[in-house]
C-alpha cells in the first residue's frame, strides 16, 4: 500500500444503514467531518476487528443507527488517502433502531432518505452503483 500511515489503515470497511418502508428503500446519510459532505459511515477496518464489526461500529458512533448486517457485502471501491491506495468493503445494514443522540452528534448531521434523493447526494461514484445494490437484494 506504501502511504504516510501503517498498511492497516487502508483497509476499511463501510456500511449503508437502510430501513424498507412502504416498499421503498430509504437509506441514512451523515455528513463528513471536514467539508459537510454527505457520505456514508466508513472506517479504518482495526487490527482486532472483522470488516463488518468494524462497520457496525462506525454506524453506530458516526450515525447513531443499530441493525441486523445483510449476509454478503453489497460489493468495495479504492480511494487515494495517506499516499496510497485505500480498499473499502460495503456492507448493507437493514436498521432496527435509530438513537437520538450518539458519539459524533456534535459534528455530524445524518438524513434517513428515499434511494434516489441519496444517489442525488453523494459524490463518490462507485457507491452509487453499490446502492443500486439494495434495490435487488429488495427484488429477490
Amino acid at each position: 500500500m506504501t502511504g504516510t500511515k501503517p498498511d492497516y489503515y487502508y483497509r476499511q470497511s463501510a456500511v449503508v444503514p437502510f430501513l424498507e418502508e412502504d416498499g421503498k428503500i430509504k437509506i441514512m446519510l451523515i455528513t463528513s467531518r471536514k467539508q459537510g459532505r454527505w457520505i456514508i459511515p466508513k472506517g479504518i477496518v482495526e487490527e482486532d476487528m472483522s470488516p463488518a464489526d468494524s462497520a457496525a461500529k462506525e454506524a453506530w458512533e458516526e450515525a447513531g443507527v443499530k441493525g441486523i448486517f445483510l449476509e454478503k457485502p453489497l460489493g468495495s471501491y479504492k480511494y487515494e488517502k495517506w499516499g496510497g491506495i485505500c480498499s473499502v468493503e460495503v456492507f448493507a445494514m437493514k436498521i432496527e433502531r435509530i438513537f437520538d443522540s450518539w458519539l459524533e452528534d456534535d459534528f455530524r448531521k445524518r438524513k434517513l432518505l428515499k434511494l434516489k434523493k441519496a444517489k442525488e447526494l453523494i459524490d463518490d461514484k462507485p457507491l452509487i452503483k453499490i446502492f443500486e445494490k439494495l434495490n435487488e437484494l429488495k427484488e429477490k
